[in-house]
């Protein structure tokens, strides 16, 4: 029997709990191609269903835990740094707020199904003040209900295995290549995804002192406010003239929107995510004349520039 097949099997259980736990607490270790080869080893009864569930929910537990206490007490300081942390750092933040907003603590029962979701939901969930009772009720819930979907598709595959002794007799022998491999395809493509995504950002973001110029020279650009309504908790003021409208509204208000002047977006998401996200699909629409503030409004407000309490304005082209 290979060494690292071997070793897998010895510590299996322990291998299951800090791996997971490690993915849950933002480090780059996707844990799904585990969860499927643990499945795979409950059919041929090498390791024990119960156990494999136990040992990921388990460890879901700590992670989320952690995460809802620091988002509570930090609230959208630590959100901002799970994503940071996270390779779906470009929608995440955007993405949980709007599932918590339209479907409550529910949404805890399908994160972890979700690119980006699965990290950034728990400190959301103390960001919101949920009842830690109510959050965990529904967390543990969704980490079971994932955990046992990926562990039975590897499960059925071992079924099949099982069948075919020939095959399982390979797969044992490349098993430890074949995970390493499944390891690798996966933080690579995360990694693709995501520079490409900065590239895009980094080519059209405005430099907060330029915005400042450009107001303060009597110019008068377009800016709209991205942020989502939970992170107008902190500070619900806005920059100097600034409308607020979330990215639904945006497209569906996108003919409203002046083609002759300067549009800036702006938003409180790492790398300006959703910022960038909609520049790039107003662009589409013809507008050309749109830029992603560069940090955002948590740069503009560092940097000591003006803020204005919130006027509902109307659109005008």
């Amino acid at each position: 029997m290979p060494l690292a097949y071997d070793f897998f099997l010895h510590y299996a259980y322990v291998i299951l709990f800090l791996w997971v736990m490690g993915e849950q607490l933002g480090i780059p270790v996707p844990s799904l191609p585990l969860l499927v080869a643990s499945g795979t080893l409950t059919a041929t009864h090498k390791l024990s269903l119960p156990l494999v569930l136990f040992a990921v929910v388990a460890a879901c537990f700590v992670s989320d835990s952690i995460w809802y206490m620091l988002g509570k007490r930090f609230g959208g300081t630590v959100v901002k740094l799970v994503c940071r942390l996270s390779f779906e750092s470009s929608t995440c933040v955007r993405k949980t707020e709007d599932y918590f907003t339209k479907y409550g603590e529910q949404a805890l029962l399908v994160a972890k199904f979700v690119p980006g979701l699965g990290t950034v939901a728990a400190p959301i969930a103390g960001q919101t003040g949920m009842k830690y009772r109510i959050f965990l009720a529904y967390d543990l819930a969704g980490a079971l209900f994932w955990a046992a979907t990926i562990t039975m598709i590897g499960r059925f595959f071992g079924d099949v295995l099982r069948v075919h002794p020939g095959a399982l007799s390979w797969m044992g022998h490349f098993a430890g290549a074949l995970f390493v491999l499944a390891i690798i395809g996966l933080v690579g493509y995360r990694v693709w995804k995501q520079q490409a995504f900065l590239k895009q950002v980094r080519t059209s973001r405005l430099d907060p002192v330029e915005l400042k110029r450009m107001l303060d020279g009597g110019q008068n650009p377009y800016i709209i406010d991205l942020r989502h309504p939970l992170d107008y908790l902190p500070d619900p003021r806005v920059l100097p003239g600034a409308i607020r409208l979330s990215p639904e509204g945006l497209m569906q208000r996108s003919g409203e929107i002046p083609r002759d002047r300067d549009v800036i977006l702006y938003c409180t998401c790492p790398s300006e995510a959703t910022a960038a996200k909609m520049a790039m699909k107003l662009r589409q629409n013809g507008i050309y004349r749109v830029r992603p503030l560069l940090g955002g409004f948590d740069q503009w407000k560092k940097l000591g520039f003006p803020l204005e309490e919130y006027e509902e304005k109307a659109v005008v082209a």
